[in-house]
């Protein structure tokens, strides 16, 4: 396996996390952010009122991006799989 092959390997696997992480990540901090800021107008201090709407808004994402994670990873999958001949 040359160098070459690692780092191409290693930027698919770098790609693949941000792409199926990403959205998720994404709306995760997207509901914190407008909870803190909730929090800061209404001066309400409550540690689990964070807690549940970034719970709800995460499952949602999750739920309508499930197909196109999957897709995702399913191609990653592939892609290595029809890399193990070139491997030596």
């Amino acid at each position: 396996m040359s160098i070459d092959m690692v780092k191409d390997i290693s930027q698919e696997v770098l790609k693949t996390i941000l792409l199926s992480a990403g959205p998720v990540l994404i709306v995760s901090l997207a509901v914190g952010l407008m909870v803190s800021l909730f929090q800061a107008v209404t001066q309400l201090q409550e540690f689990t009122l964070v807690f549940v709407p970034k719970i709800v808004a995460v499952f949602i994402c999750l739920f309508i991006m499930f197909p196109w994670i999957a897709r995702v990873l399913i191609n990653f999958t592939v892609t290595i799989i029809e890399k193990i001949p070139v491997v030596k």
